[in-house]
């Protein structure tokens, strides 16, 4: 019996050959979380609405402390007048000079939200205009936006151009086109510069840096900063809380048109049909949060821009994407 047991063990698969051939292998499954790109974490809790209750909390302890700090300098500085006049005197000196720079920084904020409502009238003015075909309408808006980059030098040709031209346009959609044609063109050119070069931060350190949160991190302050400049290229520099507000309005936007989700097809126009976010899970990555970096920066310019754009204006975040990134992650079929 036990010489019987030591034979080979021999199997049969010859009934099912097809079966385990590399052809009937399960596919390699999408290494690319989409869902949870850091862009689209980041917009979408930036675009959470905030309720009543957390805006009366926050006002509330703002309230208290600006009470609390206010109450603790006066004591210390009346007591210290008390006991030093000279170091008294100095120290309501300080208070004063931070009180005046806090009223300097104050108006400057007022002075943003004003730059940055300016911007949105003349957009909805335009919108106005086009939607009633309003002559007088549009050329108030025009003149309006030629106001606006009186002082610009890289405007200056830009302007020259619709003073000889703009006699010739009879109706608003041919007017508000003439101005967008020769203000916004080079402006457009501008900031579609600013898009890529976000994109292409965004992605290489997202593809490269390995750390925990450094892709949010990165996508975070890349588009802030991106947005601030796009604003500036428009006319509407923005500060601190106008940078935040801008900000949380781009996205919200963003979420609102459903732009917020990447598709297979604007992936496979980067990653050559999406082989690079199979071959490495950091470089498909960095593509997602890329292309969704140029998508923030395509709602951006549609917020900040004193005219919506007009038909075949509005810059494709495909090819956006194609020029930032193409050559990035190796040329391949990218090019």
């Amino acid at each position: 019996m036990s010489d019987e047991k030591r034979g080979p063990l021999i199997i049969d698969l010859a009934e099912e050959p097809a079966a385990h051939g590399p052809d009937k292998a399960p596919p390699v499954p999408d290494m690319v979380p989409q869902d949870n790109a850091a862009m689209q974490r980041l917009a979408a809790l930036s675009a959470r609405p905030v309720s009543r209750i957390a805006k009366l909390f926050w006002a509330g302890v703002t309230g208290v402390l600006g009470l609390v700090v206010s109450v603790v300098a006066w004591d210390f500085a009346t007591g210290l007048l008390e006991r030093s006049p000279v170091l008294g005197g100095l120290a309501v000196v300080l208070f004063a000079l931070t009180l005046l720079a806090l009223t300097v920084l104050a108006l400057r904020e007022l002075a943003a939200f004003a730059r940055l409502s300016r911007l949105d009238g003349l957009q909805r003015g335009a919108a106005a205009a086009l939607a009633s075909g309003d002559l007088t309408e549009a050329r108030a808006v025009v003149t309006q936006l030629e106001k606006l980059y009186a002082a610009r030098e890289d405007t200056a040709w830009g302007r020259e151009r619709l003073a000889e031209r703009r006699g010739d346009a009879f109706d608003a959609d041919a007017l508000l086109m003439l101005a967008e044609a020769e203000l916004l063109a080079p402006l457009d050119a501008a900031a579609a510069r600013e898009v890529e070069a976000s994109a292409r931060q965004v992605a290489l350190v997202t593809a490269i840096v390995p750390l925990a949160l450094a892709d949010v991190f990165t996508a975070l302050t890349a588009n802030l900063r991106m947005i601030r400049r796009i604003a500036e290229i428009y006319g509407g520099r923005a500060g601190w809380l106008g940078g935040w507000r801008l900000t949380r309005t781009v996205l919200t936007h963003l979420v609102a048109t459903g732009a917020v989700a990447v598709g297979d097809d604007l992936i496979g126009s980067v990653a050559g049909g999406g082989v690079l976010s199979k071959l490495s899970r950091r470089f498909g990555e960095g593509v997602v949060n890329g292309a969704l970096t140029a998508r923030v920066g395509v709602a951006a310019m549609e917020v900040c821009r004193p005219l919506p754009f007009g038909e075949g204006r509005r810059p494709s975040v495909t090819g956006l994407v194609r020029r930032a990134l193409t050559g990035l992650f190796g040329r391949g079929e990218a090019e």
